[in-house]
């Protein structure tokens, strides 16, 4: 039946060509049964600052242009401003959403101008970390009851007297302030200022055995290299963190997701089909980051390495 109809819709397209050689217009319309096809066009992704995000949009927009010959326009936009985006037609999807239930009910349940389009298989973790030397020196670290009794070792210029602790990009999900406030933990948070300085604090303090506590995540490349020590705070209960500033709990688990605006993902864009297809592992993606960021390979070089070796995986993805 696929191949009768295939064979009809040629037949079509061959009478079309020749009218247009005759001199008289006629529209290329495809025959009964078969849909008229819907072209991939421009694809808006927003772009948030951490590597693994970036890991996603290349091998994700590398695909699109090679393989669906979209035009793909990428801007790099804060989590919040990317949910604004989709709202105001900018941004057509997130790639990699962490949570957001608030912004979940302000523009999907409510404006209805955005759509889940399902997870990207990714597990998100964050948490708080030590360098793995501060956990063999001082065991009793990975305690969150005992912190207080090492305030001064973490102690900075920065901190006001108190224990430093640091965090990442300001846009980022954190809870940390009011974690250290209703945990009563002598300690303040300072921003690194980005991921990138986040990481190089790290790499730092391991290297040079100075003491460091701070926020971090996975899916993230590093951990590869550095095997960071997880500090457990309160378990987490759904619901636990509903009120900002009254959260004594530790961070939830993230089975992270992608985020679309209505319009794109009901246009019947091949992309859009794509992209609900779309899922890969943390593996996946820390090789894809680490290759961006430590091996200095360009979006493309990086996305093509990795769906050179991985056919079997993204072919699914094309439905």
């Amino acid at each position: 039946m696929v191949r009768r109809r295939f064979a009809r819709a040629l037949a079509a397209l061959g009478l079309a060509a020749l009218a247009g050689c005759s001199g008289t217009e006629a529209a290329i319309v495809a025959p009964p049964g078969v849909p008229n096809p819907v072209g991939c066009g421009t694809v808006n992704i927003a772009v948030n600052p951490w590597s693994g995000y970036a890991a996603n949009v290349a091998v994700v927009g590398y695909l699109l242009k090679t393989e669906l010959r979209c035009s793909v326009v990428t801007t790099e936009l804060s989590e919040t401003t990317s949910w604004a985006g989709l709202s105001d037609g900018t941004i057509d999807v997130i790639l990699e959403n962490w949570g957001h239930d608030d912004l979940k009910k302000k523009y999907i349940d409510g404006q209805k101008v955005a759509v889940q389009m399902g997870l990207t298989g990714n597990k998100g973790v964050i948490g708080w970390y030590v360098p793995p030397w501060m956990a063999e020196t001082y065991p009793d670290i990975t305690d969150w009851t005992k912190l207080n009794d090492r305030a001064d070792l973490f102690k900075t210029s920065r901190s006001g007297g108190k224990g430093q602790f640091l965090a990442g990009d300001p846009s980022f999900v954190t809870n940390d302030a009011a974690l250290i406030k209703n945990l009563k933990l002598d300690y303040s948070v300072v921003f690194a200022g980005s991921e990138d300085k986040l990481i190089a604090a790290f790499r730092r303090a391991e290297r040079d055995k100075t003491p460091l506590i701070g926020y971090f995540y996975a899916p993230q490349w590093l951990l590869s290299d550095i095997q960071l020590t997880h500090i457990p705070l309160p378990n987490y209960t759904p619901g636990c963190d509903s009120v900002p500033d009254k959260v004594a709990c530790d961070y939830q688990p993230y089975d992270l997701d992608k985020i679309g605006r209505k319009a794109f993902v009901d246009s019947g864009s091949p992309a859009a089909t794509f992209i609900k297809n779309w899922t890969w592992t943390n593996a996946d993606q820390n090789e894809v980051a680490k290759d961006m960021t430590q091996n200095h390979l360009s979006a493309d070089d990086a996305a093509k390495k990795w769906v050179d070796a991985h056919r079997t995986t993204w072919e699914k993805w094309l439905d």
